[in-house]
């Protein structure tokens, strides 16, 4: 029987030889269907060097949508020929097993419109996996936590439930932070995503990530999401953690007044929530918060 065809959408910035053994290890997948990949240039001068032709072809293509990782994403996407289309960041890398695990569950269930998997995370050289307990995550899960071992580097989609049912990345998200937690919601809603419980993609933190502290933009973003999805904002659970990301966001920047706030709101919330404590102890000291930061992205977490 022939297996569903697959494009891999890697968007590019700035990182070339990242990009190289990106390109590598999605070439080099034991996956026996028909393979490409996209690679979409975002704000940078497209490498042409890149292009490869042969049986798993390598296009090079410029963001022609809105500036940034959702308007490059959608651009790969709108290009794809594959019937699943495969995300993957230009600093991460797939195990070479991963998309023949993925489309297998695909294969096994007709009414799956996307598959995630576990990761390891690399700080530093420091590599930590983190894995669900479980082979899905609902709508009700996903609501309530980001489920961050769901990393975009893992999604495959079907690429016209993509397109028509759970909608392109959200251009409007400010920086396309959290598009993942917003596609996994999106698609939830229409059937859980399936997801293989084992790491198979290699998620690279540290000094080279775009956002890893620009506050505002993290502000705006939680802002977002928690008015675009009205779910969560009624869910107090789900609106609580988002609360409290903001709150965190504000004490870093040091706007103490504004970090109270959102951590009472937090609280008030949820009690448990966990970030409307700390928010408030950072707001007095930020070494508290940095410390804490350092310490949760030492073990593959965040706030």
């Amino acid at each position: 029987m022939t297996r569903p065809s697959v494009t891999a959408v890697v968007p590019a910035h700035a990182r070339p030889e990242e990009l190289r053994r990106v390109i590598r290890a999605i070439r080099d997948q034991d996956y026996d269907g028909a393979l490409d990949v996209v690679v979409v240039f975002d704000r940078a001068e497209p490498d042409l060097s890149l292009v490869e032709e042969g049986e798993r072809p390598v296009r090079v293509l410029e963001n022609t949508r809105t500036p940034g990782l959702a308007g490059a994403r959608n651009t790969g996407v709108l290009a794809a020929e594959g019937e699943l289309v495969a995300f993957c960041d230009d600093d991460d890398y797939w195990l070479a097993h991963k998309l023949d695990r993925q489309v297998t569950l695909v294969e096994l269930d007709p009414a799956a419109v996307m598959v995630s998997s576990g990761i390891f995370i690399d700080n530093h050289g420091r590599s930590t996996p983190r894995t669900t307990s479980t082979p899905y995550a609902t709508h009700a899960m996903l609501r309530r936590s980001r489920l961050s071992m769901l990393h975009s580097s893992t999604f495959v989609f079907r690429r016209q439930a993509l397109i028509h049912d759970i909608g392109l990345v959200d251009e409007g998200l400010p920086g396309s932070q959290s598009e993942d937690w917003d596609l996994l919601l999106r698609a939830s809603t229409l059937h859980p995503v399936l997801v293989v419980v084992e790491p198979l993609v290699t998620v690279t933190w540290g000094q080279k990530s775009f956002f890893r502290h620009d506050w505002p933009t993290k502000i705006a973003s939680n802002q977002y999401l928690l008015e675009k999805h009205d779910d969560v904002r009624k869910d107090r659970v789900g609106a609580a953690r988002l609360m409290g990301k903001i709150a965190f966001a504000q004490a870093c920047l040091g706007q103490r007044g504004a970090a109270w706030q959102w951590a009472a709101r937090t609280v008030l919330a949820d009690p448990r929530q966990w970030r409307g404590p700390l928010a408030a102890a950072a707001a007095v000291h930020p070494r508290v918060g940095r410390t804490v930061l350092d310490t949760l992205n030492k073990r593959g977490r965040g706030v």
